[in-house]
C-alpha cells in the first residue's frame, strides 16, 4: 500500500490558478473606505507594489510563477501528499484519508507560498522594507524568511497574546533577521491609542494589521505585506491544490471531499479553489468542507457585508463574512485563526454555495491533533488540527454510513513551535474560550453603512 505520492521537481506547477477566471458571478468591487467608490490601483499603491495590485484584480485564469520565485520554491516543493493509513485504521473507517503536507517548507507551514512571491515582487520594486502582522507567527517566520532571501528587512507585529505564547516564533522571525514587536505596540500611533485605553490588551489581527499599515503608509520605501485574505495572497496559494490534483491522479483516486481549516483563507483556499475551479469548468465535483474555531466563527456566525480589514479603519472595504473590525476574538492557541474577517473570494464562494463550513472548540481539535500524530507521526500546528477534526469527523461519517469516500485535507504546517500549547492540552489547562455574545453584537452593529 503506498503511502507517500511524490511529484518530481520538474512537475512543480509553472503557473498560479485564479478562480476569479471561474466564478459565475464576479466579486463584489473593493471600495475606497473615504469615497466608497472602486478603488483603483492608484489607491493600493501606497501599500503593494503593481505587480501585486495587478494581480489583485485580475480575472486572467492563470498568472505565470518568475523563475527566480521556481527557484526557491524548490527548496521544499512540490510538498508531499501522503495517505493515512494508520489513522483509517485507527478509525475503522472505509473511507481512504489523504493530507497534503504543507509542514515541509522552512518556515513550517503554507505561508512561503506566498511570502517568496511577495518579497520578489517588492525587491523588484526597489522596497528595501516590509511591515506585517502575524497570530501565531507562521506568517510572521515566513515573510522573514523571504525577507532575508531578497534583502529586504522586515517589521512584524505579532499579535500579543500569541507573542507571549510563542517565544519560539519569535526567535526564528529574529534568526531570519525580522523585528518582531508585540501589538498593540508603542511604536504607532493607534497602538499607542489601544494602551491608553486597555495597557493590558491581549491584541487581535485586526490591530495588527492597522499598526503594520501605518508604518508603510508613512514611508514611501516601505510596502505593507499580508499573508492571508487577499486575492494575490491566495492565486499564490494554488500551487497546493495544482499539485494535489496531480497526486491524487498518481493514486488513482479523486476526492470526495476535501477539508481545510480557515482563519482568513490561504490555505483552504490553497488546497480548494483548483477543484473548485475544475468542477466550475464541467470537471468531477467534490463536496469542500471549511473547518473554523468556534470562538471565532467568521463562516458561521459572520454577516457577509462590507467591512474593514482592519480595526483603525485604514484599510480599503471589502465584502466577505466578518465578525466586525472591532470584534477582539478570545486569546484560544489557534492564533492564525483568530481574524475577524474572511477572505472575499472564500466569502464569494461561500455565498454561490461552492462549500460548506463547520466550526468546532479548542479541546476536540487538540484532541484529533494527538490522535493524528500517535497514528501518522506528524504534530500538527493548532490551526491544522480543525482540518484534521473535520477530516475525521467525515471518516467517522463514512464509517457510520458504509461509505468509502476519498478525503482529501490540508495539514497546513506542524506544531514544532506550539507545544506549549500541547503541555496545556495534557494538564487539563486548555479551555474552550467562548468569545462575547454582547461584544459580537456590538461589532456587527458597527459595520460601516455602504450603499452599494
Amino acid at each position: 500500500m503506498q503511502t507517500k505520492f511524490l511529484l518530481d521537481e520538474s512537475q512543480m506547477p509553472k503557473y498560479w490558478y485564479n478562480l476569479q477566471a471561474d466564478f459565475p458571478e464576479p466579486l463584489p468591487a473593493v471600495l475606497h473606505p473615504g469615497t466608497q467608490q472602486p478603488v483603483g490601483p492608484s489607491d493600493l499603491e501606497p501599500l503593494f507594489p503593481m505587480e501585486l495590485i495587478q494581480q489583485e484584480v485580475t480575472t486572467e485564469r492563470e498568472i505565470e510563477i518568475p523563475q527566480p520565485v521556481r527557484d526557491v520554491y524548490q527548496l521544499w516543493r512540490p510538498a508531499p501528499l501522503y495517505r493515512a493509513h494508520r489513522l483509517e485504521k485507527a478509525l475503522g473507517t472505509p473511507a481512504k484519508i489523504f493530507y497534503k503536507y504543507e509542514g515541509v517548507s522552512p518556515a513550517g507551514s503554507h505561508k512561503p507560498n506566498t511570502a517568496i512571491p511577495q518579497a520578489f515582487y517588492n525587491q523588484q520594486a526597489g522596497i528595501r522594507t516590509l511591515t506585517t502582522e502575524t497570530g501565531a507567527g507562521q506568517w510572521g517566520t515566513s515573510l522573514s524568511f523571504a525577507g532575508s532571501l531578497f534583502d529586504i528587512d522586515v517589521t512584524v507585529f505579532q499579535v500579543r497574546v500569541s507573542y507571549d505564547q510563542k517565544p519560539y516564533r519569535r526567535a526564528v522571525m529574529e534568526t531570519y533577521g525580522a523585528k518582531c514587536v508585540p501589538s498593540p505596540s508603542e511604536l504607532t500611533e493607534f497602538g499607542r491609542k489601544v494602551l491608553a485605553d486597555n495597557p493590558d490588551h491581549t491584541g487581535s489581527l485586526g490591530i495588527a494589521i492597522s499598526e503594520a499599515v501605518e508604518l508603510a503608509v508613512q514611508d514611501p520605501n516601505t510596502k505593507y505585506a499580508l499573508g492571508s485574505v487577499l486575492n494575490h495572497v491566495l492565486l499564490h496559494q494554488s500551487v497546493i491544490g495544482l499539485e494535489a490534483m496531480q497526486q491524487m491522479e498518481m493514486a488513482d483516486c479523486w476526492p470526495d471531499v476535501i477539508v481545510g481549516c480557515t482563519g482568513g483563507g490561504s490555505n483552504f483556499a490553497g488546497i480548494a479553489f483548483p477543484f473548485m475551479g475544475h468542477a466550475l469548468r464541467g470537471g468531477e465535483k467534490s463536496r469542500i468542507v471549511a473547518v473554523e474555531p468556534s470562538a471565532c466563527p467568521t463562516l458561521t456566525r459572520g454577516k457577509y457585508a462590507y467591512d474593514y480589514g482592519d480595526t483603525a479603519h485604514m484599510t480599503p472595504l471589502t465584502k466577505m463574512h466578518t465578525l466586525g473590525s472591532g470584534f477582539t476574538p478570545p486569546g484560544f492557541h489557534a492564533g492564525g485563526l483568530r481574524y475577524h474577517g474572511m477572505a472575499p473570494m472564500v466569502s464569494h464562494a461561500k455565498e454561490l454555495g461552492l462549500f460548506d463550513a463547520v466550526s468546532y472548540t479548542q479541546k476536540e481539535c487538540f484532541e484529533a491533533g494527538v490522535l493524528f500524530a500517535r497514528n501518522e507521526g506528524i504534530v500538527p500546528a493548532p490551526e491544522a488540527n480543525h482540518a484534521v477534526k473535520g477530516a475525521i469527523e467525515e471518516a467517522l461519517r463514512c464509517k457510520r454510513e458504509g461509505k468509502d469516500e476519498v478525503i482529501l485535507f490540508n495539514l497546513c504546517g506542524h506544531g514544532h513551535f506550539d507545544m506549549a500549547a500541547y503541555t496545556a492540552y495534557f494538564a487539563g489547562e486548555l479551555s474552550d474560550h467562548e468569545y462575547d455574545d454582547q461584544e459580537l453584537a456590538m461589532a456587527l452593529s458597527g459595520l460601516p453603512s455602504v450603499s452599494a
